[in-house]
């Protein structure tokens, strides 16, 4: 029996139907979203990185470490250094590995535009000799030179200078900032321990004297979170 539109029926065929709904409340729900998460590595001026490596995602909020006294917002959103926290699951779809610089002395300030020939051999220095690798306890996977993290090698954009010797303009390591996993994301269970390497070869140059460097690397991904209601 049917009414209204055609082979639309009111009673529902055998086997279909209204899921039962449990008698008993349930004890947890599920948050799900997307979110990043970041940590940064400066360098000072002069920094040595031939045959070097350095853990980013080790030092959380508030405290020193990968060059910055103490980690701020800016640098990481870690609560607690290297670590998912517990009741989330984080899967990584893609990351990003951004370049900038800044001034030296005391207190520097990572403002600078990357327009001069220092600044843009350091950008070119950390692309061309810099790799990223997840590194889990004791197992050690190299995910990409840095240099393809970006628009595929090289400095991008444009630099002009003036009568006066002043140059205006900035460069950087391209439009397309980000490494996805097109298939397998990489899952990051809850309260598991992780960091990832940034390392360089042999033939790294110095940072220039004159400027300072900071690399931040950003982790794209899909989280739930699991939230005791019972």
């Amino acid at each position: 029996m049917s009414y209204g539109s055609p082979g639309m029926p009111m009673i529902a065929p055998p086997n279909i139907g209204i899921p039962p709904v449990p008698f008993t409340p349930p004890t947890a729900l599920f948050r799900y979203g997307e979110q990043s998460i970041w940590s940064t590595q400066f360098f000072t001026a002069g920094s040595t990185l031939a045959s070097s490596a350095y853990r980013l995602f080790s030092t959380p909020l508030g405290q020193n470490g990968q060059g910055f006294s103490p980690m701020s917002i800016s640098e990481t959103s870690l609560k607690e250094g290297g670590r998912i926290p517990a009741g989330v699951s984080f899967d990584v779809f893609g990351l990003t590995c951004h370049i900038y610089h800044g001034t030296t002395g005391a207190t520097p300030t990572l403002d600078q535009p990357t327009d001069d020939d220092e600044t843009i051999e350091n950008l070119i220095n950390i692309q061309n000799n810099g790799v990223l690798s997840w590194d889990f306890l004791q197992t050690t996977v190299e995910i990409s030179p840095v240099h393809m993290i970006g628009a595929g090698g090289g400095a991008f954009g444009s630099v002009s200078q003036n009568a006066a010797g002043s140059n205006t303009g900035n460069m950087n390591n391209g439009a397309a900032t980000a490494w996805l996993y097109r298939k397998h994301a990489v899952a990051l269970p809850g309260q598991s321990t992780f960091a990832l390497l940034l390392r360089f070869g042999n033939y790294a140059a110095v940072i220039g004297a004159n400027k300072s460097v900071a690399v931040k690397v950003s982790l794209l991904g899909y989280y739930r979170n699991i939230i005791e209601i019972g």
